[in-house]
């Protein structure tokens, strides 16, 4: 199965019937956020280790026959405006800059619940609030498509990140386009 642009449950299905490892699901993004994300920005931060141990933790389950969820064993990122566990939260304020919560957000939680494993944040703009993704914390987020445009806002890490295969599955938000608005730009679907 080539992993890159499978849907997250298709790869998941995989995963639980054992034709692919969840760990080699997640060594694949890795590799490419390595090698395509310096030009982008979308992925500002990472959770290597708990990700390969929940990777491997997820394969020993399939192997004894157990099912975590819809998203067994799936690696994704997740928008740094959404609080997670253990991972450097910064939402785009440069006051946050070393706040990492000790929980997570409802929405980050349901996705783990649903056996997803969590190996980065995407950019924001400062507060979520703008059309484009820049902050004084991680700099500006580049369009995967023409780097010298606009992935947009405020989900616009996200939205980069999906286009350019970084991740199978991204958890944004949105209130005033900030979903539809980079899903547009990036060519994506939100």
């Amino acid at each position: 199965m080539d992993i890159l642009f499978t849907s997250a449950f298709k790869l998941a299905e995989a995963i639980k019937a054992q034709t692919l490892s969840s760990r080699e699901v997640l060594e694949f993004f890795l590799a490419r956020v390595e090698q395509f994300n310096p030009a982008l920005n979308a992925v500002i931060q990472l959770d290597t280790q708990r990700a390969r141990a929940r990777a491997d933790a997820a394969d020993q389950a399939a192997q004894n026959g157990e099912d975590w969820g819809p998203l067994h064993g799936v690696p994704l990122t997740i928008k740094d405006a959404l609080g997670t566990s253990g991972i450097v939260t910064v939402g785009g304020m440069p006051e946050c800059a070393n706040n990492t919560p000790q929980c997570n957000a409802l929405s980050v939680q349901r996705y783990i619940d649903a056996g997803a494993i969590v190996f980065g944040k995407t950019n924001v703009p400062f507060m979520s609030a703008d059309l484009q993704s820049y902050n004084e914390v991680y700099g500006v987020t580049n369009n995967p498509w023409n780097l010298e445009r606009t992935c947009g806002g405020s989900s616009g890490g996200a939205a980069a990140a999906v286009a350019a295969g970084l991740t199978p599955l991204e958890l944004g938000s949105d209130i005033g386009g900030s979903i539809r608005t980079p899903s547009h730009f990036n060519g994506a679907y939100g």
